[in-house]
């Protein structure tokens, strides 16, 4: 697993860049795919995915504890929709 310290410096190495200033390019990176998917857009980045929004749709449920019958809500959720070149990569290994 890599946290986002381990991308800032992966980033880091791979460009040249000192730490601080990898660390204003991840975090302006993750800032602008966040502000624009929350504001209903696509990001896509060829050769790595999509990042989009899903609506699920309102529903019953039960409380598993009680099994008393509740109202889910209709939410919006991020989602993330990898390229065929991202699964590709994955699947070699």
């Amino acid at each position: 697993m890599m946290y986002k310290t381990e991308l800032i410096w992966a980033v880091a190495e791979k460009t040249d860049f000192l730490k601080d200033a990898s660390a204003r390019a991840v975090s302006a990176l993750l800032d602008a795919i966040s502000e624009t998917v929350s504001q209903g857009e696509d990001v896509v980045l060829p050769g790595f995915g999509t990042f989009t929004c899903s609506t699920r749709k309102a529903r019953k449920g039960r409380n598993p504890k009680t099994g008393e019958a509740i109202d889910i809500p209709a939410y919006t959720i991020p989602v993330f929709r990898p390229s065929k070149k991202l699964k590709a990569a994955v699947n070699a290994k």
